[in-house]
């Protein structure tokens, strides 16, 4: 097939010996099958800013690392260079956490490098050796989606323990290979600890997981895997081999309203009687 552009520097290179055949494409990224150094590998080539919409960006970046301080105010002024080092960021996000998660032992595509801007990583097929399909394309045994989600709920609870979340888990990104489910699709990935919104984002990836599975297994339309996990992170208890019930006691008890509310005005209180003091100080003076 004809070169893609954005391949074509990886080929120049001499990284990538042939482009084999379009893979799929999404918003973000179009993906390829392709040869290098005689094996069959994807290559995942990122959209630039003009094709993508960044409106839902704001929620995933919240508490990432930029590289320096320059960085992080040019990004904050959403200067000429800040959108670019904002698009940077975004592409380094996703390499930089395969490598983490891999070596936290959960199950995603193994890394190749990242080149020109393009993301080198293995090839997931199913036992024929076809490109693996998604978890959403499969028909499932009860014991099959019990045991997939056994293991999806320890790569999340891993993910979680070096403080990541995916944070758009579904069976839209996850491949089913011969030794089980694989998670992708990774530039979203979100801040557990720096991130204000990262509970909610745990739960909706848990809970999209056992909507899918509960096809299968509809036992596990009960379970409550992600708010058990969340309360242990929080209490610093969550380890990456923690046994997971599913249970968990939900707190009912109501907040006192008007309790509330009286601290708030005597908080306002206290804040006005500072300031006429303040300026009842500087009339004096």
């Amino acid at each position: 097939m004809k070169i893609p552009p954005g391949l074509q520097p990886l080929v120049d290179d001499g990284l990538v010996d042939d482009v084999l055949r379009p893979l799929k494409s999404g918003k973000e990224a179009s993906v390829y099958v392709v040869r290098a150094g005689g094996e069959v590998i994807c290559a995942k080539v990122y959209k630039n800013m003009a094709q993508r919409s960044f409106q839902a960006r704001v929620q995933y970046q919240e508490g990432r690392k930029v590289r320096g301080s320059r960085q992080a105010r040019a990004i904050g002024k959403a200067s000429k260079f800040g959108k670019r080092e904002q698009e940077t960021a975004w592409k380094n996000t996703e390499v930089d956490a395969l490598y983490q998660l891999m070596e936290a032992g959960v199950r995603v595509p193994r890394p190749h490098g990242y080149h020109h801007g393009v993301l080198l990583m293995s090839l997931v097929t199913d036992e024929d050796g076809h490109s693996a399909p998604r978890l959403g394309e499969v028909e499932l045994e009860h014991a099959q989606a019990l045991g997939f989600h056994d293991e999806l709920m320890r790569d999340v609870v891993r993910m979680l323990c070096i403080g990541l979340i995916h944070g758009d888990l579904s069976e839209y990104n996850v491949l089913v290979a011969p030794e089980g489910p694989v998670i992708i699709d990774f530039p979203q990935v979100v801040s557990a600890a720096g991130n204000n919104a990262a509970r909610e984002m745990l739960l909706r990836d848990v809970h999209n997981l056992r909507a899918s599975l509960g096809r299968f297994a509809p036992e596990l339309l009960a379970t409550h895997y992600g708010e058990e996990m969340w309360a242990l992170y929080e209490r610093g208890e969550l380890l990456p081999d923690t046994e997971l019930t599913g249970a968990f006691t939900f707190d009912d008890a109501s907040a006192d309203v008007g309790a509330i509310m009286e601290s708030i005005e005597d908080a306002r209180q206290e804040a006005i009687i500072r300031q006429q003091g303040r300026e009842e100080a500087e009339e004096r003076d």
